[in-house]
């Protein structure tokens, strides 16, 4: 199956994206261990939204520290996985020519963080875009575990040259 594959949609049902695996997610941004906050994307619609998958396990060296006796995923963490799932969808939005490069956060607004998230979670991150201007990008982001939002911020971010 390749990287990128197309969904199957149903007449009648939401419009379905692409799945892009953790292998082309690899290639589209430059984030690596440790700090590779997503392990997938899913109905990608380029332009316009993509769903963000990240399997929280007890093996993440943030819960080392964060915390040893009651680990929970930093909310900042939380949040880079949501700015990373957007890089992932400006990248296949303005193509092969912007893969590698840099997505800067510009702002963060509206942080909230409703529920911990822990090891075991699945954490799935939706985004959309709310705009933008040249490589200027604005998102509306919900974090959510279990169908239930554990976090939501709207952000801004530009994509650079290295």
């Amino acid at each position: 199956m390749d990287a990128e594959t197309r969904s199957e949609s149903k007449a009648g049902e939401p419009k379905a994206g692409l799945t892009i695996d953790l292998q082309r997610i690899m290639q589209m941004i430059p984030h690596r261990y440790p700090f590779l906050m997503i392990d997938k994307v899913e109905n990608v619609i380029a332009g316009e939204s993509a769903v963000g998958i990240k399997n929280v396990t007890i093996n993440e060296p943030f819960f080392q520290g964060h915390f040893p006796s009651e680990p929970v995923m930093p909310g900042v963490l939380i949040i880079e996985a949501m700015a990373q799932t957007s890089a992932v969808l400006v990248v296949h939005t303005l193509g092969k020519d912007f893969e590698g490069k840099l997505v800067y956060f510009m702002s963060v607004d509206s942080a909230r963080f409703r529920k911990p998230v822990v090891p075991g979670d699945r954490l799935h991150i939706h985004v959309v875009k709310d705009r933008n201007r040249g490589m200027v990008w604005k998102f509306n982001a919900e974090a959510k575990v279990d169908g239930v939002l554990v976090a939501e911020a709207t952000y801004a971010a530009m994509i650079l040259d290295r």
